[in-house]
């Protein structure tokens, strides 16, 4: 049953996300700048709707509270998709992503990012995608966008962690712009290979916001990994039996 139902979500999500891509390149054409990321909002909220009803998946939040009324660089724990369509819905007002430039060149759903205006970089171009971070980040926030990053660059399985970058702390240096860490067990519930997509409640937690004045990148980069991943080893690594039915 729970294959079904996720192979059933994964079609209702391939065949949304392609028409809502191909009219949102459309649109974004004709809509003001900050009003096209009504679309990505919509995408996040009708997949977000989808995992509930159809996988009986859905999240909850605590530290809403700590989300501030500003802009402001938001570095996540990156396990699974979910945190790429449900973070949209979560963090408030316009926002752009730090992402891989190879999803640019996806048919219709990557046209569309060029409405959004992504960070997207070569990961394997080192010092030089740092800078671009860096430079392209203080553009996005000065015009009133919040940046989103994930710090260890990938996605990784609940349980374990890799080394974060330094990229998302030098933005936060060079911009004295707060940081909002997050935290989330996603992973268990929406594993990073295969399909399925297990019943339960993925926990969300928002971080106070870190003050960057006068900090620096490392610094910054040791109480974001720091507060993270103490969060991480309290959430629970697997659902339950009962979750799973």
């Amino acid at each position: 049953m729970l294959l079904i139902r996720s192979i059933v979500f994964f079609l209702f999500f391939a065949i949304n996300t392609f028409i809502i891509a191909a009219v949102g390149f459309i649109l974004g054409w004709f809509l003001p700048p900050m009003k096209r990321f009504i679309i990505d909002q919509s995408w996040s909220r009708l997949n977000l709707w989808g995992l509930r009803i159809l996988c009986n998946l859905t999240y909850r939040v605590v530290g809403e509270e700590n989300l501030p009324e500003k802009n402001a660089i938001f570095l996540s724990k990156h396990q699974s998709a979910w945190e790429t369509i449900a973070l949209i819905s979560i963090i408030p007002g316009p926002k752009v992503w730090v992402l891989k430039r190879e999803l640019l060149f996806l048919p219709i759903f990557g046209w569309v990012f060029i409405h959004f205006k992504p960070i997207a970089i070569n990961r394997k171009s080192g010092r030089k995608a740092v800078f671009q971070i860096i430079n392209q980040g203080i553009q996005r926030l000065q015009s009133g966008l919040s940046v989103i990053i994930f710090p260890e660059g990938t996605r990784v399985a609940p349980g374990t962690r890799k080394r974060y970058g330094i990229g998302g702390a030098l933005l936060a240096e060079k911009s004295a712009y707060p940081v909002i860490p997050i935290a989330h067990n996603a992973g268990v519930f929406w594993k990073r290979r295969g399909i399925i997509k297990y019943p339960g409640i993925i926990d969300v937690k928002i971080g106070q916001a870190i003050r960057t004045d006068g900090l620096s990148a490392n610094e910054i980069n040791q109480q974001v990994e720091e507060w993270i991943e103490t969060i991480q080893s309290q959430l629970p690594l697997v659902c339950s039996t009962n979750q799973r039915k």
